[in-house]
């Protein structure tokens, strides 16, 4: 009798254990899916990899403080909206910020690769409309937004009116706090309260709220700081840079306020958050901050590009010569505890002059999916970040291309490795995956019940070695690739790799 109670017992615990994953892609990003890994598997972090500039901020109303870009698909079209400030840096330490006022500007691009800036003929800049200003310096209605902290999106909530399909937070002038805009082109903006609808925290970044449709609610992530507030007039903080997040039902009411946590990760300054649903899997929310350290001084600081400029920013702030920025990727399913990965997913590349600088590597919010360059090969990720920032009379925002769903993989080398997985139910037909391997390494697959006894016609023996690298390969046993008999049951994945890359899963 104890034996079947205990055998009761154990049985409800795999129960209250099961993930219900359905048909969603599942990407490996944190640990949701993984129960174990052996031998040599290990959870890999990939990089970007770097290609062209994307865009020049040249223009008298751009200039070298250009950055806080917002970019996105709307239909045919990709959609970028970003900052425009001019930063003059000169001898002996002489900053000047006030050449002109902080706007937003919009740019376009049929392919996401090649963008150009209209001449929308909307507001004036030292007597002419011939410009992409969209969000002007001054007044709006009864508030005053920071044309220079911006964060666009296009709202898909089905329930938001044609004159607010376009949304946007940005930081107000006075009173401090963050506005809610709304467009019905994305184009002329209106404000959506007479005064801030967050008024919380910090706000010397770029903040930013969207539609989540997993969850049916407004997600907003803003800055703060751990301890006490910002002396904004010298920028000086008295705490850690970090994040907030909050939720909203109708973009103006927000609550439910959290500080973002994290798995593994120490305290660090992270400068903006880039959080957003990832557009293959919107029940994951991926972020992209911007890692912020001071270095101090050192001859590794003076052996980086561009030292003279450097010591003369060094003069006007400590800060401004030996603080270097890099971009971090984590992940989360609710929304306020993330799993950051410690290792720079954007870190600053080979040195060259406008990098390894403050301001590098902000990474825009968000990556789009783009046409490979390699003809016949899958689309892929494109990034952008900024370079040549404080330095000079322009900056440059520069794509990187990263593989479909490549952010972490569950990695092998020859020497092999297994991952194990929760035990889940799904829906669909066949099991698909996308992989990568050599000539000589490869996959198989199992599939287990929820004790991890394989089934029969699917234990590894059954299985092909799939080798190759496929964006969406089906998986192959012996008796084929049908696997609805087993819709419903609770059931485990067995890989085994050598050489291989692991990227996510979907059950088709």
């Amino acid at each position: 009798m104890k034996l079947f109670f205990l055998a009761l017992l154990a049985l409800s615990s795999v129960s209250a254990e099961v993930i219900d994953i359905g048909s969603r892609r599942e990407l490996f990003v944190d640990d949701f899916l993984i129960d174990k890994m052996t031998g040599k598997a290990e959870q890999r972090l990939h990089h970007p990899q770097i290609r062209e500039i994307a865009i020049k901020h040249d223009a008298p109303w751009e200039g070298s403080g250009s950055g806080y870009h917002s970019v996105f698909k709307d239909g045919d079209k990709y959609r970028m909206y970003y900052k425009s400030w001019q930063l003059t840096v000169t001898a002996p330490g002489k900053v000047n910020t006030g050449e002109h006022p902080l706007f937003t500007c919009y740019a376009e691009s049929d392919d996401g690769i090649h963008w150009r800036k209209p001449e929308l003929g909307l507001h004036e800049f030292k007597g002419s409309k011939a410009n992409n200003i969209v969000i002007p310096h001054g007044k709006m209605g009864k508030v005053n937004p920071d044309g220079g902290h911006p964060a666009v999106f296009k709202d898909e909530n089905p329930a938001a009116p044609p004159e607010a399909r376009y949304k946007a937070i940005v930081r107000s002038n006075s009173p401090k706090g963050l506005l809610a805009l709304k467009s019905p082109d994305g184009l002329r903006w209106s404000a959506m309260a007479d005064a801030p609808v967050i008024t919380d925290g910090a706000f010397d970044s770029q903040n930013l709220a969207f539609w989540d449709a997993n969850s049916g609610v407004y997600r907003a992530y803003w800055r703060y700081f751990t301890e006490g507030t910002t002396d904004e007039k010298d920028w000086k903080p008295s705490g850690l840079r970090a994040i907030r997040t909050a939720t909203s039902r109708d973009f103006i009411q927000w609550e439910n306020q959290h500080d973002l946590t994290y798995v593994d990760s120490p305290g660090e300054a992270l400068y903006t958050n880039q959080v957003k649903p990832y557009h293959r899997a919107p029940h994951v929310l991926l972020g992209f901050p911007t890692r912020y350290v001071e270095r101090g001084w050192s001859e590794s600081t003076r052996a980086l590009p561009e030292r003279e400029h450097r010591e003369w920013r060094t003069k006007a702030s400590d800060r401004y010569g030996m603080a270097i920025t890099e971009g971090l990727f984590m992940a989360s399913r609710d929304g306020v505890k993330f799993k950051r990965w410690n290792e720079a997913f954007l870190p600053p590349g080979i040195e060259r002059p406008g990098t390894w600088n403050y301001g590098h590597q902000y990474i825009a919010w968000h990556p789009v999916e783009t046409k490979s360059a390699l003809e016949g090969a899958p689309n892929e990720l494109s990034f952008y970040a900024t370079e040549s920032y404080w330095t000079g009379k322009s900056s440059e925002l520069r794509r990187y291309t990263l593989r479909l769903d490549g952010f972490v993989s569950i990695h092998a080398p020859m020497k092999g490795g297994e991952l194990i997985t929760k035990p889940f139910t799904f829906s669909g037909r066949a099991l698909t995956m996308n992989f990568a391997s050599s000539v000589a390494g490869g996959i198989r697959v199992e599939m287990q019940d929820a004790s991890g006894k394989p089934l029969p016609g699917f234990a590894l023996e059954d299985s092909e070695e799939h080798f190759g690298d496929s964006i969406q390969r089906t998986v192959v046993w012996k008796n084929g690739t049908d696997v609805s008999s087993l819709v419903g049951k609770t059931v485990r994945l067995r890989f085994t790799l050598k050489d291989a890359d692991l990227y996510a899963i979907k059950f088709e």
